[in-house]
């Protein structure tokens, strides 16, 4: 133990004179002289300048004094500072503010506690085994460590140890010492609080006696209950920006997922554990009508309250461009200037995609991130090719839209990288065990979301947060089957297009059973979009008609790309009513352009709750 540092805490002693007496003697040692002065330094005129023998001018520093000679040089200063042969060891333990105890032999017996220890803990009796006189040292777990210490014979530390009952901290700190057997065989001086075993004659005594050792522990606790309660504090804090970052995160996300009709679609987020902060994952899904259903997941770089902030914009920002009913990527492009606009610093990567059932395709484009999965009925599992851009923020790139069938039976899984990425791997490694335990995923989406996170190893403790949306378009077959139907009619020729597709449309709502009033009202919007297409389109013309277990749709396409709009018509105009009357008799309407040119304009009819059999 280094008592040096501890010299300022003793009484009629100076600290810097020690200082200084030690650096004057190291000095002599190296058989160094004096330096010279400091420039424009005083010397004392009044003292004189002794030379040293090999005739170089004394030192002339000053160092408090103004006589221009050493510390070294003045017996004054040596009489003033004790030496520490003059110190006993009894004494300097006993001025520390730290607790120290001292115990030796096998049993850890009391051998001195200083004046800091029976403040803190009270007087002990020298002698008795640690277990007993020094229950604190069990409270704080210490015994074993006491053990380890003396088989070893090296110093162990333990930080931190709060006594039961939440009182104090300590940082405890056992050193292994040895000292000799006085001639009375008890050991050392400092249990009978008469002084200590280093101050015992080793050469006094019997021979056996005198070399003989005891082994012993030199206990130091350090109180650092005001440290562990900053860091408590601190961690107490920590937590709270984390629970307020997952409640901003959660209150995010979309609270129920919307269900289409064609769709089976479940999706799950975890956070992060408890010693990562939330970061910017995101999921939606959006309906854009005529049975089509947009689905978007996203991750936000960063973590904390701004990444998930930002990814609130960003999702708000996706649902209103899925308004528009544009191509994915152009959704993305889009997304792409809002991002830099939002926080030129953090990027983000996503991936927007478009289900049509009538298609059965799943129309996507990505922006940096992982590639879709599908699983087909069969069990193949097939990864969606790039088109993939750069994520979004980073700007000057044009995103392209690609295409991956997802027929009746089919699974696909969407998620970030948190699921499929471990330090130390390649993520394709990841995605690989993704595919492989999708393959083998059974179940409703909720069931394979659960599996899948599962068999990824992502659990409370997962150090990142993990989104994961899985959907699935059902093979529908029997009195399900008869829920669902498609009809559609080429519209070929002139003025007589219009009479043939109010025929066809009255002979398929009628076939499928639907009440009067509604196949009236179905005839009249296939009617008017026809009347309009023709009017306002070009070839290729088609009338499609489609029944869900919710809904009657009703879409008519041609090959203009000018959208139609809703407008009041005057009194004396003979069109422009027709989108007006479309809006009052349906339940919702929209159109879209369709890829390679041209549009699509629909309607949509809510099928009436179906009655119990009686």
């Amino acid at each position: 133990m280094n008592f040096t540092r501890w010299s300022a805490r003793f009484p009629g002693t100076q600290r810097r004179a020690a200082a200084r007496t030690e650096h004057a003697a190291a000095q002599a040692k190296r058989g160094e002289g004096a330096v010279p002065a400091a420039r424009g330094g005083r010397a004392d005129p009044g003292a004189e300048r002794s030379s040293p023998a090999d005739g170089r001018p004394a030192d002339p520093t000053v160092s408090g004094t103004g006589t221009g000679t050493t510390p070294a040089q003045r017996p004054d200063v040596l009489a003033a500072v004790p030496s520490l042969d003059e110190l006993s060891v009894r004494e300097v333990l006993g001025r520390l503010p730290a607790l120290v105890a001292l115990v030796h032999g096998p049993d850890h017996r009391v051998a001195y506690v200083n004046d800091a220890y029976t403040a803190g803990f009270g007087a002990r009796i020298p002698g008795a085994p640690a277990h007993e006189a020094l229950p604190e040292l069990g409270e704080l777990g210490l015994l074993p460590l006491l053990d380890q210490v003396q088989r070893s014979g090296t110093s162990r530390t333990a930080k931190n140890r709060t006594a039961p009952g939440g009182g104090s901290s300590y940082t405890v700190t056992c050193t292994p010492v040895e000292f000799p057997k006085t001639e009375n065989g008890t050991g050392t001086e400092t249990g009978t609080g008469t002084g200590t075993g280093t101050e015992a004659e080793t050469g006094s005594g019997s021979g056996s006696e005198a070399e003989a050792h005891h082994s012993g522990v030199l206990i130091h606790l350090a109180d650092v209950t005001d440290h562990a309660e900053a860091v408590e504090r601190l961690r107490a804090s920590e937590r709270r920006q984390r629970e307020a970052a997952v409640t901003l995160q959660r209150s995010l996300l979309p609270q129920e997922l919307e269900q289409p009709d064609d769709l089976r679609i479940a999706a799950t987020y975890q956070p992060g554990g408890t010693e990562a902060a939330v970061g910017g994952d995101w999921y939606d899904v959006i309906t854009l009508g005529a049975g089509r259903t947009a689905l978007v997941i996203g991750d936000v770089m960063g973590r904390g309250v701004r990444a998930a902030a930002v990814m609130g914009q960003l999702r708000t920002a996706v649902r209103a461009y899925a308004r528009l009913d544009l191509p994915p990527h152009e959704v993305l492009q889009l997304l792409d200037g809002l991002a830099a606009e939002i926080d030129a610093s953090q990027i983000a990567t996503c991936v927007y995609a478009v289900h049509d059932p009538n298609e059965g395709l799943l129309v996507y484009a990505s922006a940096g991130h992982l590639p879709i999965l599908v699983r087909d009925e069969d069990g193949t599992v097939r990864r969606a090719a790039d088109p993939t851009g750069p994520p979004l923020g980073t700007g000057g790139w044009l995103h392209t839209s690609g295409t991956i069938a997802l027929g009746p039976g089919s699974t696909a899984v969407l998620y970030t990288d948190g699921l499929v990425e471990r330090r130390g791997e390649d993520i394709d490694e990841g995605v690989a065990a993704l595919e492989r335990a999708l393959s083998g995923a059974q179940g409703t989406p909720a069931v394979i979301c659960d599996r899948l996170m599962r068999a990824l190893g992502v659990d409370a403790d997962h150090d990142d947060d993990v989104a994961v949306m899985v959907l699935q378009q059902p093979a529908r077959t029997g009195a399900d089957a008869e829920l669902f139907h498609n009809a559609a009619l080429e519209l070929l020729g002139g003025i007589e297009a219009a009479p043939r597709a109010r025929a066809f449309a009255q002979g398929v709502l009628a076939s499928w059973r639907f009440p009067v009033e509604l196949c009236d009202l179905g005839v009249l919007a296939a009617s008017e979009l026809v009347a309009n297409s023709l009017q306002h389109g070009t070839p290729p013309m088609r009338l499609r008609l489609r029944r869900t277990d919710r809904r009657l749709i009703i879409e008519v396409t041609d090959g203009d790309d000018h959208l139609p709009r809703r407008r009041r018509a005057e009194p004396g105009d003979e069109t422009g009513r027709g989108i007006s009357i479309i809006a009052t008799i349906a339940s919702s309407w929209g159109s879209r352009r369709t890829p390679g040119g041209g549009k699509a304009v629909w309607c949509e009819f809510a099928l009436p709750d179906k009655q119990p059999a009686k």
